[in-house]
């Protein structure tokens, strides 16, 4: 191999690692993400279940989202605030709503209007909205 080709064979496998460093940055989750992941009958209503996951660089030490739930023909059923509590950085969180008087299988989808809180040191109160990630494991559709 000659100098040239030793050369351009180093500076592409830098090329690719770079780019392959640079896609895995790109990749990597930034903000929070909220996903529906059940979604059933309760004695006193419906119960919600969450995942919510903090890829934010800080722990919120409490947040809370504005829900609008949506009817089956798409009308404003509700709407709740929702206290999620603390949300670690890194972190991973279950957690669970009863909505009283509400019927799950009126429920079409939700929609997460706004975090009226949004806490933690050194977080912006707007990184809670900023980048957020939803989804759904169930029939009922959230977006954010």
């Amino acid at each position: 191999m000659t100098y040239f080709s030793r050369f351009a064979f180093a500076a592409c496998v830098a090329l690719v690692t770079a780019g392959a460093a640079r896609a895995q940055d790109a990749a990597a989750p930034a903000g929070l993400s909220i996903e529906l992941n059940e979604i059933a009958p309760s004695e006193k209503g419906c119960k919600l279940t969450f995942v919510a996951g903090n890829a934010l660089a800080h722990s919120l030490s409490k947040v809370s989202f504005e829900f609008v739930l949506f009817d089956q023909k798409g009308l404003v059923e509700r709407m709740a605030v929702l206290d999620f509590r603390d949300l670690p950085a890194g972190k991973t969180k279950v957690r669970q709503f009863d909505l009283p008087g509400t019927k799950c299988e009126a429920v079409k989808s939700l929609l997460i209007n706004d975090a009226p809180t949004c806490v933690g040191e050194g977080v912006d109160k707007s990184a809670c909205m900023t980048d957020l990630k939803t989804g759904s494991k169930s029939a009922v559709e959230l977006k954010g």
